[in-house]
């Protein structure tokens, strides 16, 4: 059995340290419908979204899963691509949730854009003018958002 020597042991640990340190403090990433987006008249584009999402039987609404479509669809890859993303940006982790943010942003975006689900009724297209799901004034589509807390 041969002997091995490693150097350097001190500027490795210290290294690996320097990285534990800057990962070490949590932060949450939130990306949806944030809590002040609201419409003119002061309706929660959050609601408006649940309401699309899970449908309204009461009104004959279906559900229109954007986000949970999108979530089943995307959600093994953010884990590698944050991984790869804090080794790109030097283990900074609240720079890698703005990263991260923004791509998921992107994706919900894109689902919303990509869906089609059950027809829209008849008078709601008479009143829209078109028949595409998801989207009337474009105000909750541009609603997305994302933040990052810390802590």
């Amino acid at each position: 059995m041969a002997d091995t020597t490693l150097k350097g042991g001190e500027k490795v640990t210290a290294y690996l340290k320097s990285i534990a340190d800057k990962v070490s403090n949590p932060a949450t990433l939130r990306v949806g419908f944030l809590s002040a987006a609201t419409y003119p008249d002061g309706t929660p584009v959050a609601m408006i979204a649940a309401i699309n999402e899970f449908g309204a039987p009461s009104r004959g609404q279906p559900p229109r899963p954007f986000f949970r479509d999108m979530i089943a669809a995307k959600e093994s890859e953010w884990g590698p691509a944050i991984a790869a993303l804090l080794k790109a940006n030097n283990y900074d982790l609240k720079a890698t949730l703005e990263l991260a943010g923004q791509a998921i942003e992107g994706q919900l975006r894109q689902s919303i854009t990509n869906y089609n689900g059950p027809a829209l009724a008849p008078s709601t297209i008479k009143r829209k003018g078109f028949a595409k799901q998801l989207v009337d004034t474009g105000h909750m589509l541009n609603s997305i958002d994302h933040e990052v807390i810390d802590g």
